[in-house]
């Protein structure tokens, strides 16, 4: 992989990471870093997921794409966000 393509993975990662965290409610206690991760993972499977579909390559911006994407951010945002939160003892 080219340093273009690492930073290009970077940046559409934190940007789909970012959506993702937007989409759950409350705060979420995780890192920058797993958001970036967690982006680039639902990015990519979110494309896959398009192409077995056949919505991957469709005119103009690839919305059911976009969703596929940003609802995989999402739920691997919530996942990670409840294995992170403190656990309250009574």
């Amino acid at each position: 992989m080219e340093i273009e393509g690492l930073f290009t993975a970077l940046i559409f990662g934190a940007a789909i990471g970012g959506l993702g965290r937007l989409v759950i409610p409350g705060r979420q206690h995780i890192s920058l870093l797993a958001t970036i991760l967690v982006g680039i993972v639902a990015a990519l499977l979110g494309t896959a997921a398009a192409t077995v579909l056949g919505v991957a390559d469709t005119p103009g911006i690839d919305w059911i794409e976009l969703a596929l994407q940003v609802g995989l951010a999402g739920a691997g945002v919530s996942i990670l966000a409840n294995r992170s939160k403190p656990k309250i003892h009574h």
